[in-house]
């Protein structure tokens, strides 16, 4: 019944995925969301960031961005990073994830797709076989609220921690020893 929420793995941010392990185990395209998966919420991109995309390139990796934001805000996101991007996706619909999968020119069994929200991300990937991480959504450290959505995420990560089946598919896809 949970099992549609379920990501094939959970990582504390994106700077804790050891790229490479994921490049070896033959995967070649990482799509990406933005907002409090990358940055907070309406940020720009950061030099980490961009480091970060500069890295994956390094490694061999075909990139792209995948945000139900509009035109304006993902340009600006942009500004420093190389890559094609899908804008107003309406995820969870599949359709979006498809055509990103088509535009890296990869099958779907060598795309990663990356983002914060179990009900929009890792849902619209798992309905049409795509393989996902789902990254704990950056907060701000001032920040005190969070959404209802959130705590009900919690409670499904629980059980998805404790479901030997769908846990870890992607085996070990963490840095042994950073966590951003």
């Amino acid at each position: 019944m949970l099992e549609k929420y379920y990501p094939y793995g959970y990582a504390p941010s994106v700077f804790a995925i050891d790229y490479k392990k994921l490049y070896e185990k033959g995967f070649r395209g990482l799509v990406f969301d933005i907002d409090n998966t990358l940055v907070h919420h309406g940020d720009d991109s950061t030099p980490e960031v961009d480091a970060l995309f500069a890295e994956l390139k390094n490694i061999g990796f075909r990139t792209l961005l995948l945000s139900n934001n509009d035109e304006e805000r993902v340009s600006r996101f942009m500004k420093n990073i190389e890559a094609p991007y899908i804008c107003n996706a309406s995820k969870p619909e599949p359709e979006a994830y498809l055509k990103a999968v088509e535009m890296l020119g990869l099958n779907k069994s060598e795309v990663i797709y990356l983002g914060d929200q179990m009900f929009v991300d890792t849902v619209g990937a798992n309905r049409c076989g795509l393989p996902n991480i789902l990254v704990h959504f950056i907060r701000l450290p001032n920040e005190k609220k969070i959404g209802k959505k959130r705590y009900i995420e919690m409670l499904i990560l629980w059980f998805y921690r404790r479901n030997k089946k769908y846990r870890d598919r992607l085996g070990d896809i963490l840095k042994g020893d950073s966590e951003k």
